[in-house]
């Protein structure tokens, strides 16, 4: 299983959407500020996730 998500910067209302096997885990990542993309977005928020079976 794999999830798409998308992350919202409450500053400037950017979005980023990205992709992972481990929800839980990337998303901490993101927010402790270990992901480039989204650490110059500032405060974020997750505001959307999937989920998806592989076949």
């Amino acid at each position: 299983m794999f999830y798409v998500y998308v992350l919202k910067s409450k500053e400037t209302g950017r979005l980023y959407v990205g992709f992972t096997t481990d929800l839980r885990k990337r998303i901490k990542k993101h927010l402790i500020g270990g992901v480039y993309t989204t650490k110059r977005m500032g405060e974020i928020e997750l505001v959307f996730y999937e989920a998806y079976v592989y076949e």
